[in-house]
Parts: structure tokens; C-alpha cells; sequence
């Protein structure tokens, strides 16, 4: 047994002794900086701090409450990460992507996965939603570094449809049904966490980015690794392509916030229809 399917089976153990063996959802959802708020819609069965779960990393970073929500939502049993940890904050990309595979063990089958994130196209304006439909690993590393357990994913899994076709059809048909705005894009992750120069975001651009973030790169990484379908929604919070502008965390989680019941709509539809 490789030492991370080891930590995998004690997480996984740690929550239902805390919650029982019928814990876990057939959906897990990740919700970004400054979007915690949409898990409190879920009928919550239980609530655990990251800090309560086996070898689970903190997050730090604001607007991150590092909390495991388990419950129902429009009819579907869930299982919601309030808040993520990033690279930035000095954790691997294994650990950054541990808690997605923890949903994967506990019987997850989809994956939900939002993010604030800097708008690089010129039609990208805060406060937007955007489909991501594919990504650019910018980050310098990859979850899947090191020994490769057979019985978690193959050595080399396929990041052809990363995200995935049908999940993305379900998404813009939940956005037109709720007379919202979305535009599908490509999303580059980056190590951060200073936010971009404007060469960084030019050069961004010419490499085929729509927006730019530091997050959710590997998670989705690990998560087709497990076999996990995946759906990623942006929440464009700064327009970069706006040109040079400063930008500060708190303009980032206000954004986030007032995007929130928008988001919490077409996630509702979503999750009904899966």
C-alpha cells in the first residue's frame, strides 16, 4: 500500500467515525475564495472542520473556511469542501489535491469545482460567470508526482476531455433556463500568489487563456485521475485585460460575494439535473 492510498483510508475512516459509514454524497463540490456561503443551501447531515479529519490540509487563506459539509441538496445526496487549500501556501500538490480524492473514497462519482478568477479575454468582466471548458497547467507541478498507485488511477490518465462535454451541456442549459449570463473558457492556473503583471497576463492570453486563477488545476488533475466526472465554474472577479489596475484581496471577495446567489442558482439547476 503506497503512503497516500494509507492517508486516504484514514481520512476516510476518521469521518465516519465521526459521522457513520453512509457518509458522503454522490456529489462533491468545491467552492472557491469567497463562496463558502453556497453550502449553506445543502440540508447539512453533518458539518466537520478540516482539522477534525485525518491528515486533511488547513486552509489559510481568507475567504477559505475549511469546512466538510455532508448532506442533501435538490435531491442528491453531497459532499461539499468549504474552502480549499493552495500551493502557495506551502502545501504540495498532493496535499492540495488530497481533499477532492477523500470525496472520491467516500463515493463521490462528480465533481463540482468553482473559483475566483481573473478575466484575461477583452468580453470578461467582473462579477461574470464563466464555464471553464479547459485549462493550462502553469503551475510547475502536478499532483500525480511520485509513485503512481494502480488501484487510484492509471500512471498517465488522460486530460484530453478534463472537463467534462455532457456536464458543460447540462451547465449552459441551467444558465439559459435561469437567464444568466455564461461564456465557456480556458482557465490557466498559476503558482501565485502575487497576481499578474500585465506581461504575465499578456502572455497568458497569447497562450489560449481566458482567466487566470491559483487553484482548482490540481484537483481536476486528481480527480480524472480517480475517474471522477468534472464541471468547473469560474467566477470572474478582476478584468485583467481591462488593463493595468490594482487589485486587492478584498476586491476579489466582493466580488465573490455578490456573484454568490448567482452562482448558488445555476449550481441548484445543475445538481437537480444530474
Amino acid at each position: 500500500m503506497t503512503p497516500l492510498r494509507a492517508r486516504l483510508e484514514e481520512a476516510v475512516a476518521s469521518i465516519r467515525a465521526r459521522v457513520g459509514h453512509d457518509a458522503g454524497g454522490e456529489v462533491g463540490l468545491v467552492l472557491g475564495s469567497g463562496l463558502g456561503a453556497v453550502a449553506d443551501a445543502a440540508e447539512a447531515a453533518a458539518v466537520l472542520a478540516y482539522r477534525e479529519i485525518r491528515h486533511f490540509p488547513v486552509p489559510a487563506a481568507e475567504g477559505h473556511q475549511g469546512r466538510l459539509v455532508l448532506g442533501r441538496w435538490e435531491g442528491r445526496r453531497v459532499a461539499v469542501l468549504q474552502g480549499r487549500v493552495h500551493l502557495y501556501e506551502g502545501y504540495t500538490a498532493e496535499q492540495v489535491a488530497f481533499p477532492v480524492r477523500v470525496l472520491g473514497a467516500l463515493g463521490a462519482h462528480t465533481l463540482v469545482v468553482t473559483n475566483a478568477a481573473g478575466g484575461l479575454a477583452p468580453d470578461l468582466r467582473a462579477g461574470d460567470l464563466m464555464l471553464i471548458g479547459d485549462h493550462i497547467n502553469m503551475m510547475g507541478t502536478n499532483p500525480l508526482v511520485g509513485p503512481n498507485d494502480a488501484g487510484l488511477g492509471p500512471r498517465f490518465p488522460d486530460m484530453s476531455s478534463a472537463y467534462d462535454a455532457d456536464l458543460r451541456v447540462t451547465a449552459m442549459e441551467a444558465a439559459r433556463a435561469e437567464q444568466l449570463g455564461l461564456r465557456e473558457g480556458v482557465y490557466a492556473g498559476v503558482l501565485g500568489p502575487a497576481y499578474e503583471t500585465p506581461a504575465e497576463a499578456a502572455m497568458l492570453r497569447r497562450c489560449g487563456a481566458d482567466a487566470v486563477g491559483m487553484s482548482t488545476v490540481p484537483e481536476v488533475i486528481a480527480a480524472r485521475h480517480a475517474g471522477l466526472r468534472v464541471l468547473g465554474i469560474s467566477v470572474i472577479t478582476n478584468a485583467v485585460a481591462a488593463g493595468p489596475a490594482a487589485v486587492t484581496q478584498d476586491d476579489v471577495l466582493a466580488v465573490a460575494n455578490d456573484a454568490g446567489p448567482r452562482l448558488l442558482r445555476l449550481l441548484r439547476r445543475v445538481v437537480r439535473a444530474l
